[in-house]
């Protein structure tokens, strides 16, 4: 198990085989994947073998990551960095389980996701997205000291661009 990085409650780790399990169950909850543009597995079998082919840790040096709760160790979703190939760009994602929601995971896991693209990674910039109606994913954003950028199209849905610049440049 490779630890990427920790904050006070969480550690961040890339993914393991047996997170199959989780990514099925995270994209057949409606409410967890309504504002995403994804859509469900059709089985464990393809969640495991999306895991089992996640290659961005080895072309990028980054991806997004398993957020587990330090004193359990129970995966509470997803977070991390994503290599936009079309746009060149840096995004920042997350998902999580629906009974984490509401809980400051989603912030903390990406805030330490933005200092860990600037301080260790040496990125430039960082950008996110969301649906215009997903006020919690935007809130997550705001809380991260990304700043709105433009209205955008995202998945043939009304969304939003924030970005964050690295200062340290």
């Amino acid at each position: 198990m490779k630890i990427i990085l920790e904050t006070e409650r969480l550690y961040l780790r890339e993914f393991l085989d047996s997170d199959g399990y989780h990514f099925f169950h995270l994209n057949n909850d409606p409410d967890v994947i309504k504002y995403t543009g994804n859509s469900a597995f059709e089985s464990l079998e393809e969640a495991s073998r999306f895991i089992e082919n996640y290659s961005d840790y080895e072309r990028n040096g980054f991806g997004r990551w398993a957020v587990c709760l330090k004193t359990t160790n129970e995966f509470l979703g997803w977070c991390g960095l994503k290599f936009e190939e079309d746009s060149k760009e840096i995004d920042l994602g997350y998902r999580f389980y629906k009974k984490n929601w509401g809980r400051g995971y989603a912030t903390e896991a990406a805030f330490a996701c933005v200092k860990y693209g600037f301080e260790t990674l040496n990125l430039k910039r960082i950008i996110g997205r969301s649906y215009l109606v997903n006020s919690g994913s935007i809130k997550v954003l705001e809380n991260c000291n990304l700043k709105f950028e433009s209205k955008m199209k995202y998945d043939n849905e009304p969304a939003v661009l924030y970005s964050i610049e690295n200062d340290r440049n």
